[in-house]
């Protein structure tokens, strides 16, 4: 999809790469490349839009910075879900990150967020997320990640607008 000035991927795409373990996500959003950075790497606001509006997340380690690690928890109806990884790189319009649901620890991904400016006021999130198989990869995406990429990144989008 081309973008003009008044055409923005408002909605994020989650696709696969066929016969390669791969999931892109690209959504485009009202604010810098600073912004989208600091919601991605500062604890307190991740915290506040990642995921599904049904769930709450609690993070109990985050050191975001290159040669960091994370963990956080996703609590819905009673159960939880724990998330963990590192950071091997941090840098200024880029993140990359291992991923991993801890019930499934030997499914790691190695996921690359970068941010690209748009202009005027305008960021693309490319994220691709490299998964340890096909069947893994399928596994992500039958999860139901699709609710809480669109509903994060609804979360997201307002926070934004509120600055």
């Amino acid at each position: 999809m081309s973008t003009t000035a008044t055409q923005h991927i408002t909605r994020a795409t989650i696709e696969a790469v066929p016969d390669l373990p791969i999931v892109r996500i690209t959504r485009d959003f009202r604010g810098t490349v600073d912004q989208l950075m600091r919601a991605h790497t500062d604890r307190d606001l991740f915290q506040r839009w990642v995921g599904p509006d049904t769930t709450t997340t609690r993070i109990d380690e985050w050191d975001c910075r290159t040669l960091g690690s994370y963990r956080y928890v996703a609590e819905h109806g009673g159960h939880e879900f724990a998330f963990r990884g590192t950071f091997p790189e941090v840098g200024e319009d880029r993140i990359v990150q291992t991923f991993c649901f801890e019930e499934m620890p030997e499914a790691i991904a190695l996921e690359t967020m970068t941010f690209e400016d748009l202009g005027d006021g305008w960021t693309r999130l490319h994220a691709q997320s490299l998964c340890d198989s096909i069947e893994g990869r399928d596994a992500m995406l039958a999860s139901g990640m699709e609710v809480g990429v669109h509903d994060g990144y609804a979360k997201l989008d307002r926070m934004l607008a509120e600055g």
